[in-house]
């Protein structure tokens, strides 16, 4: 220096740059196992988003929060570990609203995220302000807001924990956008992860059965006259298959699964009652009912379609449930676990109706009878197509995949209905459907949630042309993602079929407008998927149909079906038509 002074030279700072909350989330959802999201992007969570992907987490961006809700509903239900949803505030948390819910009635875990006004601005009308914690709270099993960035690992462990504990459902994660914008040192924020884990919540005590209930419930059932095994998607969800299989293949009862407790055991079993559902649920004396609530899929276990002195035994994860129903016999748990128990105490004392038992007999014979006039129905080439002759098709088609068998997702009215009587499903968690709540519009959330939980597997998506509507933007999604996901749309004009007023009916200043209950006719669904780069075949008789159904399930692309309905043919399910 020309003075001949010294400046003293800085030292070159090497901590790491602080955190905001965006990459504090980001990090507090990695550590607790989180490896998928679901959502859509926008003020104030983009960040979130982006900071996820960095840290390994896997981000589906779909064009609607409501579909992406479905999508992480049914992740949670598939793997068992809750799916999240992420979503921007106001009227992004109320389209989520669809999937939570979705995840509360049929008992999946879900987690949704989302973002909200500055904390300091609250009811003063800012940027899509809504009270968010008090607008889920139906539908939440337990809600979580950090008022600073310090909170975010606490309460994004606690939501994914209770997420999971006792019987899964959904819970909300409130992400106010100041805090989102706070800083932290990266030591700091790891001390706070750490007491998060440690902290975690842990699940509850999972009922507390003991041997007596166990050997009450085995003596009901060896006493029986006509004893009948029911499981549900909670027996899915438990992962009770093996458990199942035993009970079943040892004593020799017959089981009636509800539609996505399907493949549980395989459709084409022996002792499967489900083309006798009527005489195995109305004639049978004493019923073990494991992870299916007597709900209206189930007619609330109560007469005419159940016998009056029917003794159930529920198994279920919720003490409060089992209370609800007042069954002659409760067991609260897992059900893998209790089938595990309950199996040890046949073992210990053996029993099998065997196949000469006349109730397994008249179980067989009920079936075999109403199988055989299914199966003349279908061997029925109709053309133009009723609802039968391509789900036949469709049938043979998926069993020729062979294992891993794909994944069915299904909705709609008819082609719902008809589909759970003809398709058959041979391995578990391989069926989703409009589920508990009877939900439209789930289709393509179900079908990428299946794609992206089961990578080995092709998704087979049958649906009708109502219910494809709901979501088919969503198509976009598939091809972004290079999804094996392949869409059947049954297209038959309209809900239930199109126009079908009677001259009376078509009255009125608006009688030149279309039906409440049609859509365009013929409409090229399959040209939707082409716009975007994915193939679309338009079939209207079984050569056509087999032919597109090969070159799409070999192919492993995106790609839309589009099959031509007779808008006469069909109608609604038996079990509905008097709601309606």
């Amino acid at each position: 220096m020309a003075d001949g002074s010294h400046q003293a030279l800085s030292k070159p700072d090497n901590s790491p740059p602080p955190l905001d909350g965006n990459a504090m989330v980001a990090k507090a959802l990695a550590r607790a196992g989180v490896d998928r999201m679901f959502g859509v992007v926008g003020i104030p969570v983009t960040s979130v988003a982006t900071r996820a992907v960095a840290m390994g987490i896997r981000f589906i961006a779909f064009h609607n929060e409501q579909s992406a809700g479905y999508a992480a509903s049914a992740y949670g239900y598939l793997t068992g570990r809750p799916g999240v949803l992420l979503t921007v505030s106001g009227p992004g948390c109320v389209h989520g609203l669809a999937g939570l819910s979705n995840a509360a009635v049929n008992a999946w875990p879900m987690v949704l995220i989302s973002g909200s006004c500055d904390q300091k601005d609250f009811g003063r009308g800012d940027f899509q302000e809504l009270d968010q914690i008090a607008t889920v709270k139906p539908f939440s099993k337990f809600s979580a807001k950090p008022t600073s960035i310090k909170e975010i690992p606490s309460c994004v462990f606690q939501v994914l924990g209770h997420a999971v504990s006792g019987r899964p459902g959904g819970c909300y994660l409130d992400l106010p956008s100041d805090v989102l914008h706070e800083t932290i040192t990266e030591s700091e924020a790891e001390k706070l992860l750490l007491e998060a884990e440690s902290g975690w919540p842990q699940p509850n005590a999972i009922g507390t059965v003991g041997c007596s209930e166990i050997e009450a419930a085995v003596s009901l059932l060896r006493h029986a006259e006509r004893p009948l095994i029911v499981f549900g998607k909670g027996a899915a969800f438990a992962r009770a298959e093996n458990g199942l299989r035993k009970f079943v293949e040892s004593t020799g009862i017959p089981f009636l699964p509800t539609p996505m407790g399907k493949g549980l055991l395989p459709d084409t079993h022996e002792l499967a009652a489900t083309a006798a559902r009527s005489l195995a649920i109305g004639k049978c004396d004493v019923a073990l009912v494991v992870g299916a609530r007597l709900n209206w899929l189930l007619h609330f276990g109560e007469p005419p379609k159940w016998s009056k002195d029917v003794k159930f035994i529920l198994v279920d994860i919720s003490k409060e449930e089992i209370e609800m129903r007042n069954p002659c016999l409760g067991l609260v748990g897992d059900a893998a676990k209790i089938m595990e128990m309950i199996n040890k105490e046949i073992k210990n004392d053996p029993f099998c109706l065997g196949k000469s038992h006349p109730w397994v007999e008249a179980i067989s014979k009920k079936s075999k009878e109403n199988v055989s006039r299914m199966e003349a129905q279908l061997a029925k080439d109709v053309v133009p197509f009723n609802f039968l002759t391509p789900m036949r098709i469709i049938r043979d088609a998926i069993l020729g995949v062979g294992s891993p068998a794909p994944i069915l997702v299904s909705e709609g009215a008819n082609t719902m209905d008809v589909g759970r009587s003809v398709l058959i499903q041979t391995e578990p968690r391989t069926r989703l459907d409009a589920g508990t709540w009877g939900t439209m519009g789930v289709g393509l959330g179900y079908c990428i949630a299946a794609a992206v939980a089961s990578p080995d597997r092709l998704v087979v998506a049958v649906e009708g042309d109502s219910g494809f509507g709901f979501s088919a933007m969503e198509v976009e999604t598939l091809v972004r993602y290079k999804l094996p996901v392949v869409i059947i749309v049954f297209n038959n004009g309209g809900v239930y079929g199109g126009d079908r007023r009677s001259s009376e009916e078509i009255t009125g200043l608006y009688k030149d407008d279309p039906a409440p209950t049609s859509f365009v006719p013929d409409a090229a669904y399959h040209k939707l998927i082409e716009a975007f780069g994915g193939h679309g075949y338009l079939v209207g008789t079984p050569s056509e149909l087999q032919s597109a159904l090969a070159e799409s399930f070999s192919a492993r692309k995106p790609a839309v079906i589009n099959v031509i309905i007779d808008p006469y043919a069909g109608s609604e399910s038996g079990r509905m038509q008097h709601k309606n």
